[in-house]
């Protein structure tokens, strides 16, 4: 079991960049399991898968996001890294990272977009 662990703003303006960094421990983002992921949760809404960053690298993204979501990695830190631009009120949600043999999930963070 790894343990994760997501950090970032919890306030963000709109039209801003938002930045969020999972760092893992327990475990390795280039050996265990395969695919290591974002997913947020909306206010009354159900979760959303928005990308992932698979152990050799590979980048996958929802199409809803319409490219405005990057994944990337520190793999001297094992971290891994969502980047959403041009944000607005409706990406505010609390974000979740996860992977792992086990699909072991982080805590969660609350972002929120406002001016």
């Amino acid at each position: 079991q790894v343990q994760l662990q997501e950090s970032g703003p919890g306030l963000v303006k709109p039209s801003q960049t938002l930045s969020l960094t999972c760092t893992v421990s327990g475990g390795s983002i280039t050996t265990n399991g395969y695919w290591w992921k974002w997913i947020r949760q909306s206010p009354g809404k159900g979760l959303e898968w928005m990308g992932a960053i698979a152990v050799d690298g590979i980048t996958i993204y929802s199409p809803s996001l319409k490219s405005r979501a990057s994944i990337f990695r520190d793999t001297s830190k094992n971290q891994f890294t969502l980047q959403l631009s041009s944000v607005t009120p409706e990406d505010t949600a609390v974000y979740y990272c996860c992977g792992g043999d086990s699909l072991d999930w982080g805590q969660g963070t609350q972002v929120t977009v406002s001016s």
